[in-house]
């Protein structure tokens, strides 16, 4: 009789009474704390289950709530009543009613023999615990908590910024270092005892007392008082996510359990039938003996917290979705906006779907429809054509059509009389590959048959849209791959900017193309422009376009092959 338990049971007593029972069938004593909020009934039926076995007392109850004192309390009298009751036991190992151990507890008690003078406590300083979770690492020693966390969070606080305001701090008693860890340790007796006999354990509970969740600094600072050799880990495995919360074991963890190699778990689903029936089970159905090792599985719950957290690349969850910048990645995958290339290009759609295999859309953002490739009315993922579904949240549907598409190429087009909404979560996509030339928006308005007042209005609202898109492609913070061309320079040498286009997108169809797109008719346009700086417009994106400049006709412009690399 060298190990004794101590267990800490409040909800689930069914599957308590059944742990107890295993612990006691390998000659373990067992004495059992039942929190104070248990009702009546309920504790008297689970003492009487339990009647029948000799080896099992009950301490004395308090009300143990998370983060306060009453676990701490429970812990030091059902640890006091072990020593006390079984003057045998060399180690005490403290669970609670939701562990299940993992191997034949005679494996146990032979581990716990070979280290009689050991104690196994995850014991750690404030500066050198990486687990903390909600701000509060040397406070929760120096400040005062006298309200529970869970219960009175408004006036927990306010409480912790009056103390912080006045500058009220608290120092450790006797100079004691203060040290955190998991809650669940295995104390041998000579430094069990000397905590709970220490003649100034009345000031160490006093301190403590208003300590917020002493239950994980209590035993673990004391025990380095008196400790003649720590293990600073935990026989218990125990997994918490990123909020702190305790990760809980389903039946399809089995698998994973057996791999830790560990003694006991924590914290097991209740209705976990299967864990229960292959765990609680003879020597020889049980595992290997072995060295516990968590660590082996920790990667397994790292991947867990990252995917909770970061989620996967462009989908976007609940964890994550209302926080700005949170995103792994804004979408899935690369797409290419070009913004200008319709309105030089009279078969510019055509032309780029032929020479890259990418579906290549319209004006996604248009205001008065989404004009998918070959005019469908839907996409991948129900995504209909319909403005007002897509205004309703137009970064959602831009990263939702990316996510729907993935392993296709997006290409769509853009520009100033479009939605601007999603320009800046365009500009700050890894993914995205811009190309615009500016200014090519007055094309259309060059050829359209409407008076020149209404032309020159139009004109000057369309630069001033794009002018602030531009602004905002060249911000440094942006992260998209931005080319920007004027009007003047793009015309001037289209075949290595188109080039560079295809060569990015990297996934051409065809090895030669015959010609290149087929340019608008320009002829005038120098002249459309000063026009425009006439009537007090001045178009200056379009870069430097003389009146006198003309431009033949693509039907009287004889072109070279267009070479792909």
């Amino acid at each position: 009789m060298s190990v004794g338990i101590v267990m800490l049971v409040h909800t689930a007593l069914g599957r308590a009474e059944q742990v107890a029972r295993h612990w006691a069938a390998a000659g373990c004593p067992v004495v059992i704390h039942i929190d104070k909020s248990v009702p009546r009934r309920t504790h008297d039926a689970f003492i009487s289950a339990l009647s029948d076995l000799d080896a099992i007392e009950y301490s004395k109850r308090y009300r143990c709530e998370w983060g306060t004192w009453g676990i701490v309390a429970a812990s030091q009298a059902a640890s006091e009543m072990m020593l006390a009751s079984f003057p045998q036991v060399r180690h005490v190992y403290l669970a609670s009613g939701s562990c299940l151990p993992l191997r034949p507890v005679e494996e146990l008690i032979d581990y716990l023999d070979q280290r009689p003078r050991t104690d196994f406590i995850e014991s750690a300083t404030t500066s050198d615990v990486p687990w903390t979770v909600g701000g509060l690492d040397e406070e929760r020693f120096t400040l005062r908590f006298p309200v529970s966390w869970k219960k009175n969070r408004y006036f927990f606080d306010r409480i912790v910024e009056l103390q912080r305001r006045l500058g009220l701090r608290r120092k450790m008693p006797n100079g004691i270092v203060p040290h955190m860890g998991s809650q669940w340790w295995c104390l041998s007796r000579q430094t069990l005892s000397a905590i709970l006999q220490d003649p100034e354990r009345s000031t160490y509970d006093k301190f403590f007392k208003q300590v917020w969740i002493p239950d994980e600094s209590y035993f673990q600072t004391l025990a380095r008082q008196y400790s003649t050799k720590i293990e600073s880990r935990s026989l218990t495995l125990s997994k918490f996510d990123f909020q702190g919360k305790p990760h809980i074991f389903y039946d399809d963890h089995l698998q994973l359990l057996r791999r830790s190699d560990c003694f006991v778990a924590r914290k097991i689903w209740p209705y976990a039938d299967r864990l229960y029936e292959a765990f609680l089970t003879d020597a020889a159905g049980a595992m290997k003996k072995t060295e516990p090792n968590p660590g082996k599985i920790d990667r397994i719950f790292a991947k867990a917290v990252e995917r909770r957290t970061r989620g996967r690349s462009g989908l976007y969850m609940q964890s994550r979705f209302p926080n700005e910048d949170w995103e792994n990645g804004v979408t899935a995958a690369p797409y290419s906006m070009f913004q200008g290339f319709t309105d030089l290009f009279e078969d510019f759609e055509p032309w780029l779907a032929k020479a890259t295999g990418a579906r290549v859309h319209g004006h996604l953002f248009a205001k008065d429809a989404v004009y998918y490739a070959d005019g469908q009315s839907a996409i991948n993922g129900a995504l209909a054509s319909s403005a007002t579904l897509r205004d309703y949240n137009n970064k959602g549907f831009l990263t939702n059509l990316i996510w729907n598409t993935r392993g296709e190429r997006q290409c769509f087009q853009f520009g100033p009389a479009d939605n601007q909404d999603i320009n800046w979560r365009v500009a700050k996509d890894p993914n995205a590959q811009v190309s615009v030339i500016t200014g090519a928006w007055a094309v259309p308005l060059f050829r359209s048959n409407l008076d020149f007042a209404e032309i020159r209005s139009t004109a000057a609202k369309l630069q001033k849209i794009e002018s602030e898109h531009m602004d905002v492609l060249r911000s440094p913070y942006t992260k998209a791959r931005v080319r920007i061309w004027t009007m003047a320079e793009f015309i001037e040498a289209p075949m290595e900017p188109l080039q560079g286009i295809l060569d990015e997108i990297g996934r051409m169809k065809l090895r030669r193309l015959s010609e290149a797109p087929r340019m608008a008719d320009l002829n005038g346009f120098g002249q459309f422009l000063q026009n425009l700086k006439n009537q007090g417009m001045h178009p200056y994106l379009m870069g430097d376009f003389p009146a006198e400049r003309g431009i033949d006709s693509p039907r009287k412009t004889t072109r070279k092959p267009y070479m792909v690399q």
